[in-house]
């Protein structure tokens, strides 16, 4: 069931602070299929400790998860996330995301 509070959390995660436009990328990407921050820092054309600080933020606040162990781990979407999905669509949509 969606989580009325939801949205109040995507805005802070994805506009209200700095790293935010990565965090959507990540969730784009994650949204096909399931990476490790490696894959992920290359299909984004990122610092590898950059995205590790970006997943380590999402995976705090319950929106990816991961399996796995050491460099074997993948990440996914969180079953938080896919409840709120509608939430996290309506505030990518509003929020304006450079060409990359």
């Amino acid at each position: 069931m969606p989580d009325p509070y939801a949205k109040r959390l995507l805005w802070y995660l994805f506009a209200g602070s700095r790293g935010g436009e990565n965090r959507i990328r990540i969730i784009d990407l994650l949204k096909a299929k399931p990476y490790n921050i490696n894959q992920l820092a290359h299909e984004l054309g990122l610092d590898y400790k950059a995205v590790q600080h970006h997943i380590n933020v999402l995976e705090k606040n319950n929106i990816i998860t991961k399996a796995g162990e050491k460099y074997g781990v993948l990440y996914f979407l969180s079953n938080y996330l896919e409840a709120n999905i509608d939430a996290f669509n309506e505030v990518r949509s509003k929020i304006k995301l450079k060409k990359s």
